[in-house]
């Protein structure tokens, strides 16, 4: 049974897409895909990596140039939260990120933590970090961090965390490809755990919000307080 044809086997869905457009487009695919999943994290980078790995494990794709067009989606994706940054500035970057869907304050905060504490060797770190590594351009932005710099450092990160990921899939191929049938579980379940820890958080932060409202009068009408 070729790997597109088990993918479809059963239920299809999120492994089958992924599959059919990598298998189809090749390396260009992939780097699509993580520029898509860069931009507007839908799909984890791991799932799209480790498919490409599969693929060639398969015999369908080089692993040369999936690595090279993977890295090129991942600088690309790079250059928008980076010139994002640079044109919001830091308030306003911040609070767009907070806005993005699946993406919590506390993630940007850890980000922008990450950027401050390492300085500029945080975007090649950065990289290779999960959750930070999607958003670790915008405060590289936000302090115009030179372009040439902050391109060979995104390349560096990029080729380092694509190559083990492919690599792993490409190791892994032959017990992947006999349990395709659970990785749409396993993709769904963690997005559901996604939405579910994100909605129980903002519950959290707008009850915290409403008592700091009930709080903050009596702090601001105290008689003691000097003019």
């Amino acid at each position: 049974m070729s790997l597109l044809a088990a993918a479809a086997s059963d239920e299809g869905g999120i492994t089958g897409f992924l599959l059919d457009l990598v298998d189809k487009l090749g390396p260009v695919g992939v780097g699509l895909s993580i520029l898509a999943e860069t931009v507007v994290p839908p799909i984890p980078s791991e799932a799209v990596l480790g498919l490409a790995g599969v693929l060639i494990n398969d015999g369908r794709m080089n692993i040369v140039p999936v690595i090279l067009f993977a890295t090129l989606g991942s600088i690309l994706g790079a250059i928008f939260f980076y010139y994002l940054g640079r044109a919001l500035g830091p308030r306003r970057s911040h609070a767009f990120l907070d806005r993005l869907p699946l993406v919590e304050t506390s993630d940007v905060d850890k980000t922008f933590a990450w950027f401050e504490r390492h300085g500029r060797s945080a975007v090649f770190l950065g990289r290779m970090v999960p959750i930070v590594r999607s958003f670790i351009s915008v405060p590289a932005g936000v302090v115009r961090m030179p372009l040439g710099q902050f391109l060979l450092f995104t390349a560096g990160g990029s080729l380092i965390w694509n190559t083990v990921l492919i690599s792993l899939g490409v190791a892994a191929g032959d017990f992947i490809q006999a349990n395709l049938k659970y990785l749409d579980y396993l993709v769904v379940a963690a997005f559901a755990l996604a939405i579910g820890y994100l909605a129980y958080k903002r519950l959290k932060d707008v009850r915290r919000h409403r008592r700091e409202r009930v709080v903050r009068p009596d702090v601001v009408q105290d008689p003691d307080r000097s003019v």
